[in-house]
């Protein structure tokens, strides 16, 4: 035992001991919390599943396989620690998530099982790389808490930024083609077709330039085809979108629907708005350009002309003194 204490020693520093007993407490830690968070079946829901196994046929259990499923049967148990109980707040990283791009049904559990899984990984990564390179130098108590707690923050909050990285782009995609799909729509209107065919194909031709905004204008074809209510499908785009024209956009058909005015009129005024819009979005990113990089010139011109200009009068001043 002696000797196994003294190999700790060596290897780990003084503290050798310590690290080992608060590296195997985490292990245990980290091996019972799946069988916390492990959700009991409910066994009324049990007896149903059983009930209804015995008296279906072969119709419905191809019309069951043909239906979508609410949840991860693997993620279901741990829904009570992977989705947030406050229902408000539950509704708004949903909606995030779903502005992202991501419409799974288990999004949010996955992206909270991302969070928890980095955050142990970055932590047990800082711990080792700690135990094996840091610990032998003796730190301080503040450079312990950064190389083991750093890695384990990082990994947590990493889901969050790539998320909001994500939701940013796709709104930045939307807002650039968005006045391009307004003239497609325009164009394909006063061509005689219906707003439902007219959406098709600006889902279509969009594929190759802006994906995301045809994603959107497809699953509106869809909602449509499926019989929702038109006003319903386009407010739940801009509520998938989260860009202000297109809810603007949604509002603009839905009065003109209200009031029974020409959809070809509204596209047209509204288009044109878009597109003035665009050209001020463009003109304000060039007049930005010239304060942004000021302080690029600063730091990389102005020195080299400050040497080229009062360098070769400093050598000639040394040289006098001499």
């Amino acid at each position: 035992m002696q000797d196994l204490m003294q190999f700790i020693t060596d290897r780990l520093g003084p503290a050798g001991p310590l690290y080992l007993v608060g590296g195997l407490g985490l292990f245990l830690i980290l091996l019972t919390i799946p069988f916390f968070l492990k959700k009991q079946d409910d066994p009324l829901e049990k007896l149903k599943a059983s009930n209804q196994g015995g008296s279906k046929d072969g119709t419905d259990k191809h019309r069951e396989a043909l239906r979508a499923k609410q949840a991860n049967e693997r993620l279901e148990r741990y829904s009570t620690f992977l989705e947030p109980q406050n229902e408000e707040e539950y509704s708004a990283i949903k909606l995030k998530l779903l502005q992202a791009g991501y419409r799974s049904k288990d999004a949010v559990r996955y992206y909270y099982f991302a969070q928890f899984a980095l955050g142990i990984l970055g932590l047990l990564a800082g711990t080792i790389y700690f135990m094996l390179f840091i610990a032998q130098t003796e730190p301080t108590t503040q450079t312990t808490l950064l190389w083991i707690l750093g890695p384990g923050g990082a990994g947590y909050y990493l889901p969050k930024y790539w998320v909001n990285k994500r939701l940013t782009e796709r709104k930045q995609e939307i807002e650039e083609g968005f006045p391009d799909s307004l003239d497609m729509l325009l164009v394909c209107v006063e061509a005689g077709q219906s707003i439902d065919q007219a959406i098709i194909r600006v889902a279509e031709e969009l594929r190759a330039s802006y994906e995301h905004l045809a994603d959107e204008f497809e699953m509106v074809s869809w909602e449509i085809k499926a019989g929702k209510d038109k006003a319903a499908v386009f407010q739940d785009m801009a509520e998938r979108c989260g860009v202000n024209d297109i809810s603007s956009f949604v509002t603009v058909l839905i009065q003109s629907a209200t009031f029974g005015t020409s959809i070809a009129d509204a596209l047209r005024v509204y288009a044109a708005e878009m597109r003035d819009k665009r050209v001020m979005r463009a003109e304000e990113a060039a007049n930005k350009l010239p304060t942004k990089m000021t302080l690029a010139t600063m730091m990389f011109c102005v020195p080299p002309l400050l040497i080229i200009l009062v360098g070769p009068s400093i050598v000639n001043i040394q040289a006098l003194g001499q």
